[in-house]
């Protein structure tokens, strides 16, 4: 089947828009709200077509980074999503930390490098100009050289940076304190994080801005001003791989999940089309975690009843992202219903029976098929007959379509057509075996010191490999070796 995973680019970025405005803890309309407001503030500016859509894409995509750091962010404040979102609303004690202003600095260095550097990766992916590229990888950059990751100034940083920085800015504080306040802080960043000039610009115009902006038309103007370049195809697996890299130990679930669902497909006799849906809305399925802060997903025992409640609505906003995203309403309805039950006793609907489709029957098995065979920080990865055997009892009991549950076990995913472009590149012969390897094991969250005990090897001899991945994918982090390397199909 040719052609299987293709979306338009404005698809793919509205859905990475969504993940990030959701792992951000911002409203799913943050991101296209900013773009709005930052293309009305480039054009007051004076920057031409070109620049404008710099603007939009970079506002779209700026969070799309930030599933990379959020185990960093987990690690040094508890809540990746909460702690972010009080950052960006300037709470004085977001950091709910005694660190001084230079060690807040020091743990967000690596952060934002982690950020920018898969940012302006997704950008290259999805073939964006070469200035959403440059603007993504700057986009913590400050007008007085404060930011990060590399401590630019003046004009050194893309003007697209700046715009994309106030327009934010504006839609998130206006939103949180009111139109007033956020006038005073945007006057307060005024000549450190931006030029003095453009906060007052917006600051003039963001009363009538913001009223403008409640009109629907406002949105749908912003969508047909898209680009030429938003309007090409490219491969939906991206979206997969962002969604992933949320969890280290989470790498490639999403890729693996979609081809189980696209394997039991074709192994059932379904058509074409429905085979697309289900294999797409196996890539998809996972947007909604973003929701979710790592330590919950992280836990190994019983949750609370308050992060039941969160990892419930997972599916929730998977099918919140079709509402927004006309162009995946479908793979995402699908997605939604991928820890639903025939027994009801799913989530987050409780469906049964009937009202679960063929498409989602598989989704639900080939999710739980390939979960219960990945490693989980909390047990190892059960063998096939282990986890055939767990399927078929869940089968019994009323819970699995059985039928579903014998092609999935009897499927052979390798048979499942992924793109060609992505098996060649497999096969390319960039990495070594063993560097490999090694990224496979980091890729999973494993420090040199665990890869080179699973390994057998030194911790010399690790690092040299590391370093050596890392030259070769053109790439400074280990998330950014991830995505790449997922999307040249060796992990």
């Amino acid at each position: 089947m040719q052609n299987v995973s293709a979306i338009r680019v404005l698809d793919a970025i509205k859905a990475l828009a969504f993940i990030g405005d959701l792992s951000m803890g911002q409203p799913t309309d943050h991101s296209p709200r900013t773009g709005w407001l930052a293309a009305r503030l480039a054009q007051e500016a004076g920057l031409d077509d070109a620049q404008c859509g710099v603007v939009k894409e970079v506002s779209l995509l700026r969070w799309s980074g930030c599933t990379a750091n959020a185990a960093g962010f987990s690690d040094w404040l508890g809540d990746d999503i909460g702690s972010r979102a009080a950052m960006l609303a300037m709470r004085p004690d977001w950091t709910g930390t005694d660190e001084s202003a230079e060690q807040v600095g020091a743990a967000i260095m690596p952060l934002a490098q982690v950020h920018c550097e898969v940012s302006g990766e997704v950008a290259h992916m999805l073939g964006l100009p070469a200035g959403t590229q440059e603007a993504l990888r700057r986009i913590f950059e400050s007008w007085d050289g404060g930011g990060f990751p590399e401590r630019r100034a003046g004009r050194d940083v893309p003007a697209e940076v700046f715009m994309v920085g106030v327009a934010g800015d504006l839609e998130i504080l206006s939103r949180v304190y009111g139109l007033e306040k956020a006038q005073l802080l945007i006057a307060q960043k005024a000549g450190r994080q931006y030029p003095t000039e453009l906060a007052r610009l917006a600051s003039a115009r963001a009363a009538v801005w913001l009223r403008e902006l409640d009109d629907p038309a406002a949105q749908q103007h912003a969508d047909s001003a898209s680009s030429e370049a938003l309007q090409l195809v490219s491969a939906p697996e991206i979206v997969a791989d962002v969604i992933d890299l949320k969890l280290p130990w989470m790498a490639g679930y999403s890729r693996r999940v979609a081809q189980a669902a696209g394997a039991c497909c074709a192994r059932l006799g379904m058509s074409d089309e429905a085979t697309r849906c289900t294999y797409m809305a196996g890539l998809l399925h996972g947007m909604g975690r973003m929701a979710v802060p790592n330590a919950i997903w992280n836990t190994a025992g019983e949750l609370s009843r308050a992060a039941w409640e969160k990892v419930r609505l997972v599916p929730y906003w998977t099918a919140r992202a079709g509402k927004q995203i006309e162009g995946l309403s479908r793979e995402s309805e699908i997605a939604s219903f991928a820890y639903e039950r025939l027994d009801g006793s799913g989530y987050f609907r409780g469906s049964a029976g009937a009202a679960i489709g063929r498409e989602a029957r598989v989704l639900a098995v080939a999710a739980a098929w390939v979960a219960l065979r990945s490693d989980r920080p909390w047990r190892a990865a059960l063998s096939a007959a282990q986890a055939a055997a767990l399927l078929d009892e869940q089968a019994r009991a009323g819970r699995f379509d059985r039928e579903v549950v014998n092609a999935t076990v009897c499927a052979e995913v390798d048979d499942f057509p992924v793109s060609s472009e992505r098996a060649r590149s497999a096969k390319a012969g960039l990495l070594s075996p063993r560097e490999v390897e090694v990224l496979k094991h980091i890729s999973l969250g494993a420090s040199n010191k665990e890869a080179a005990r699973m390994l057998g090897l030194s911790l010399s001899t690790i690092r040299t490999h590391v370093e050596s991945v890392f030259r070769k994918l053109e790439c400074t982090t280990r998330a950014a070796a991830t995505l790449k390397a997922s999307a040249l199909g060796y992990i």
